[in-house]
């Protein structure tokens, strides 16, 4: 089998490539740390979140290069990915704002993981995991992370993420 001619990166129009990808739905998650040593709690939306192993137990996540948040759970080493419930669009809106790392926990209720980074109140899972990995990917970077604990928390409907939108998915 051969591979296909290049296209040039340049020839793909942004906001077709938005239009296209939106038409893919993903779950909603949001990335928690616990702040460099120790600190006040830290997180952001992720829609980018999925597992990649069962031996070993991987997941992986993409995060914008620009990112302030994210370098500060990269220097703690661990993250929890909490999975949230359809009726968590607000949570997830707050920590996909330009407010403050920190400031978008205030008013949401957590709780330490066993690995001590913070699990949303009412998300449906949460997923403790260490950084295994990063790599390089283009204006974002791809984290590797290896499951360290998981738990349902509660069951229920996801949040999910369709076209610019939230959405709720139902069996």
């Amino acid at each position: 089998m051969t591979a296909p001619d290049r296209v040039p990166d340049r020839a793909i129009d942004e906001a077709r490539f938005r239009q296209v990808l939106g038409h893919f739905a993903t779950g909603v998650t949001v990335v928690t740390g616990a702040g460099e040593g120790g600190g006040a709690p830290v997180g952001l939306s992720v829609n980018s979140f999925t597992s990649v192993s069962i031996d070993p137990p991987l997941v992986a996540f993409c995060v914008g290069r620009t990112s302030s948040t994210w370098p500060r759970i990269r220097a703690t080493g661990r993250f929890t990915v909490n999975i949230l419930s359809a009726d968590q669009e607000a949570v997830s809106r707050r920590f996909a704002s330009t407010a403050s790392a920190v400031e978008r926990f205030e008013g949401v209720g957590w709780h330490p993981s066993p690995a001590g980074s913070p699990v949303v109140e009412g998300a449906l899972a949460w997923i403790d995991a260490a950084v295994e990995a990063e790599h390089d990917a283009g204006d974002h970077v791809l984290v590797i992370g290896r499951v360290t604990g998981l738990e349902v928390a509660r069951e229920g409907a996801p949040l999910v993420f369709y076209r610019g939108g939230y959405g709720r998915f139902e069996l």
